[in-house]
């Protein structure tokens, strides 16, 4: 080997090693998330007394209010969805996952959903319950508001045995296409307005 190759692999073998023995480093900088760094300008003043800031003359505050909060929690399937407000609480089920095609009989499983959501209402004490069926577009109108209410009817008779209480009253009611949640153009969306909702008051 000749000098200058002796040298240029000596030169390339030590870049190699420095490179080879570099490792990451923290960086332990403090930071902030974006859009929260602190800017050079001082916030706004509020005078006080600045005239439209005031009641005009003789006007009064509005009676304080609690806004009606909605939480809403849904299957990532969409078979079940659960909407808690202040006053109430609202299980909505996909007929898919409690009755045949076309059918208002209830299997085992189904069953044990609705058992579920009858335990939840012993929970809250509630003694009104509101069962509504809902079913697509497809077929006539007709036969929609029949089948919705047949299955209407058959989820309330399993509520029904399994709270086995004198006190609750039940609005059972088949609604057939009315009240659509979603637009009834594809079959996904048809799917959500099939349903059978179950409604009572929260507890105290």
């Amino acid at each position: 080997m000749t000098p200058t190759r002796l040298t240029l692999g000596l030169t390339l073998t030590a870049t190699t090693l420095l490179l080879a023995t570099t490792t990451a480093r923290a960086d332990d900088t403090p930071s902030v998330p974006p859009g929260t760094e602190p800017t050079a300008s001082a916030p706004v003043e509020v005078d006080g007394n600045d005239p439209d800031l005031k009641l005009p003359e003789g006007a009064t505050l509005a009676e304080p209010k609690v806004l009606d909060i909605k939480q809403v929690v849904e299957e990532q399937s969409g078979d079940e969805r659960r909407e808690d407000t202040n006053a109430d609480v609202k299980f909505a089920l996909q007929a898919e996952v409690l009755f045949g095609k076309d059918s208002a009989r209830l299997d085992p499983e189904a069953k044990a959903r609705i058992n579920a959501i009858a335990e939840e209402i012993k929970a809250q004490n509630a003694t009104k319950v509101r069962v509504f069926g809902f079913t697509d577009n497809l077929g006539s109108s007709a036969h929609g508001d029949v089948l919705s209410k047949q299955r209407a009817n058959a989820v309330h008779a399993v509520l029904d045995s399994a709270l086995n209480a004198a006190g609750i009253t039940f609005e059972v009611r088949g609604y057939g296409e009315q009240y659509p949640i979603a637009s009834n153009a594809t079959e996904a969306s048809r799917k959500k307005n099939r349903r059978v909702e179950i409604s009572f008051p929260r507890g105290d």
